[in-house]
């Protein structure tokens, strides 16, 4: 689907050729003397349209509208919160076959940038539909939206970010979607190395053997139950120079899973085909990276294999030992995730991060405390995990803070190894998250449970792509810091007081001969940016 950026008036929206047109409409709205202005007073007088968010009026053949079809939508007070409400709740229109060609007008919007931004992600995700492995699915049917503001100058940075995010989103969505046997290991690695065609991204993926050599003991033992080989996959992104650190994404890649011999129960098992989430996210992430190339360097870790009972299958009471070398006692093989990600974590600590995020559908514990609204966010650095809430606010994709209090390590003790991989049912989602602090070291370090946020369950179960929206935000406004940083040492150096001048020298017969001082080493400031259900316990 092709998004198009147009200074677009109410007047000149009437004029428009398309299939639909969708016309968002905030309080307070003053109508002019265009035939649009003229529908939407008339209707607002006669009681059939309110500007509230969620409220709309569908028009056929309107007179003077040159669309077949007029959307009236409220847009309340006009954020991007009620843009993506207003045009969300219009799910049915953008999916409706004879819908082809479409256009939302957002003139009457104050905020341009940030409406087309919301717009274009609201309507991408309403329009989404899956086909990979139906063999008489109808595909999406719009091929084209033109997004109207009243100056497309300044819309341009929002509407390229959202058209970034929607592919990236609907990467996510795209592949957490397809079945187990449709995403193993080795399809998941050639998603990832699809990528690289979209923009200056790397990739490198590692199978048993090079995994193995690692050391990555835990990773290696929950994939020795499956048919299937793991794999390793690592992705860079470099926008900034080579001596930046990099931020660090690391995503659960389970592309089943059964729990193992710790077997979980039939019902609904079918869905943890979605237990790659974090994984898919990651990918999205990437996907978004390629697009908005912005000036900050990323490196993507997926550990990604299938958790199968068999012969060869890691044990309740088997110890086996971390690529950190410390040792695990597995007490519930159903608790694979953070075995995977221990590895990836501590296989991260090499790039010298300046920060490390992992994303997982680890828990069932956190849909039971959040639901599916927010992400749960555990971190051991307060402005780390303050830049990601507030990105997920700006994102739409929020989080929610978790303790890490050090008392909720006390049931992960084991008699026969460093540490257990399970400690209980008791607060499930903070102890997952206390195990994998023990890989972490000193450096700053988040973790996101996206079990609750990344699938939708019922009628219409299916990926959400979540919390990519989060994560690009999060890139995006990180890109700042070593600008701001820059700039602050700008300031300090004028501000500071200019040195108190020599005294004049003596006079000598011959003159000293003075060393020339050691050439200095400059910093160059970085380029600033471009343009539910899950595993039970695992």
């Amino acid at each position: 689907m092709n998004f198009d950026l147009k200074t677009l008036s109410l007047a000149a929206a009437a004029a428009e050729k398309c299939d639909l047109l969708a016309v968002l409409v905030p309080e307070g709205f003053k109508p002019s003397g265009d035939a649009l202005s003229a529908l939407v007073a008339h209707a607002t007088r006669q009681g059939d349209f309110e500007t509230k968010p969620g409220k709309s009026l569908a028009l056929y053949q309107a007179p003077a509208v040159a669309a077949r079809r007029v959307l009236l939508l409220g847009a309340g007070d006009g954020s991007p919160r009620a843009v993506r409400q207003a045009l969300t709740g219009a799910a049915a229109q953008w999916k409706a076959p004879q819908v082809k060609r479409a256009a939302v007008c957002l003139a009457a919007l104050a905020d341009a940038d940030a409406a087309a931004c919301a717009a274009v992600q609201a309507i991408a995700d309403a329009s989404y539909v899956y086909t990979a492995t139906k063999s008489q699915a109808e595909p999406r049917a719009l091929s084209r939206v033109v997004v109207g503001v009243a100056d497309a100058s300044a819309a341009k940075a929002g509407f390229a970010r959202g058209t970034a995010l929607a592919l990236g989103v609907e990467y996510a969505r795209e592949w957490a979607n397809r079945p187990g046997n449709h995403a193993t290991p080795t399809l998941l690695a050639g998603a990832a190395k699809a990528l690289a065609k979209h923009g200056p991204i790397q990739v490198k993926v590692m199978g048993p053997a090079e995994v193995q050599k690692l050391g990555m003991g835990a990773f290696i033992a929950v994939a020795k139950g499956s048919e299937e080989p793991l794999r390793f996959i690592e992705l860079r992104y470099q926008g900034a120079g080579r001596t930046e650190a990099p931020v660090a994404l690391i995503g659960k890649g389970i592309t089943f899973d059964t729990g193992g011999i710790s077997i979980k129960p039939a019902a609904e098992m079918d869905e943890m085909k979605f237990d790659m989430g974090g994984a898919a996210s990651v990918l999205g992430v990437f996907r978004a990276l390629a697009e908005l190339r912005p000036a900050i360097n990323v490196v993507g870790l997926i550990p990604a294999c299938e958790n199968m009972p068999d012969g060869r299958a890691v044990k309740p009471g088997d110890v086996v030992t971390s690529l950190s070398g410390q040792t695990i006692e597995v007490l519930n093989t159903d608790a694979e995730g953070r075995l995977v990600l221990c590895d990836a974590i501590a296989y991260a600590a090499r790039f010298k991060p300046s920060a490390m995020v992992d994303i997982a559908t680890l828990t069932g514990a956190c849909v039971i405390a959040l639901g599916g609204v927010r992400s749960g966010l555990f971190a051991n650095d307060e402005a780390l995990a303050t830049r990601l809430q507030q990105a997920g606010e700006s994102a739409m994709d929020p989080c929610w803070r978790m303790p890490l209090d050090d008392e909720y390590a006390e049931g992960l003790k084991s008699n026969f190894a460093d540490m257990g991989n399970v400690a209980g049912r008791a607060a499930g989602a903070v102890t997952a998250a206390k195990f994998l602090q023990k890989f972490v070291g000193t450096q700053p370090w988040a973790h996101l449970d996206i079990a609750g946020t990344a699938w939708k369950s019922g009628g219409g179960k299916g990926a959400t792509g979540r919390p990519v929206g989060l994560l690009v935000q999060f890139l995006l406004d990180s890109v700042q810091a070593p600008a701001a940083r820059a700039r602050s040492r700008t300031a300090a150096a004028a501000a500071a007081p200019a040195p108190a001048p020599a005294p004049a020298p003596a006079v000598v017969p011959a003159p000293a001969v003075v060393p020339a001082p050691a050439a200095g080493r400059t910093r160059r400031a970085a380029a600033p940016a471009r343009a539910a259900r899950s595993a039970r316990a695992a």
